[in-house]
């Protein structure tokens, strides 16, 4: 493990292939870590119930924003053709349904998709400019040919020599100390005229 001055927000372990990160995940769950997120390349299938996570609530979001819309354009065409301002057009109802269905539906579709965008923006705390695991160089890999672990230092089970030793027995690769960097101040350069 490196050891910088600074700021410690994390432990990250690299791991061989799907299986070694799944077992570590597994792991991390079973020893009541909360504060954890693995990243892979591409999805790895069964790494949702590895973690522990729960069924996401956005789908009831979307679900319950797409009824809004929905019933929210059904209403609005009714209102304005039957009770604001009724015009007798052919003898047709003031209420006809298949006219209204074409606006029912795109803003179904509209308040659906802004409750899919909002929802996961908050769901996933979005937007975070800059996360702990960006300080590894080694990260970069996560992309390309990596698996990866990494225990935020707020979880309550942080230790990182006790983390450590976990991740070496449930053999990582590599192991790195998360810290930030010592921002040191520097001043402008002043310039000079003649």
């Amino acid at each position: 493990m490196s050891n910088k001055n600074g700021k410690v927000v994390g432990i990250l372990a690299e791991f061989e292939n799907p299986a070694a990160l799944i077992k570590a995940a597994s792991a991390l769950r079973d020893n009541g870590f909360k504060d954890f997120d693995c990243y892979t390349p591409f999805p790895v299938h069964g790494m949702d119930r590895a973690m522990g996570l729960k069924r996401s609530k956005l789908g009831f979001v979307v679900g319950i924003m797409g009824l809004l819309g929905g019933s929210g354009g059904l209403l609005m065409q009714w209102w304005m053709s039957a009770v604001d301002y009724p015009l007798i057009i052919s003898g047709k109802p003031f209420f006809s349904l298949p006219a209204f269905i074409p606006v029912v539906f795109e803003l179904t579709v509209l308040l659906a998709s802004f409750g899919a965008v909002f929802g996961m923006w908050h769901f996933n705390r979005l937007p975070r400019l800059h996360h702990p695991v960006f300080y590894s160089e080694r990260f970069s890999k996560a992309t390309d040919d990596g698996f990866f672990v990494a225990i935020e230092a707020s979880d309550p089970q942080f230790d990182a020599q006790k983390n450590e030793e976990l991740f070496k027995s449930l053999g990582a690769v590599h192991i790195e100390l998360l810290q930030e960097d010592e921002q040191e101040v520097k001043e402008e350069p002043v310039l000079q005229t003649a």
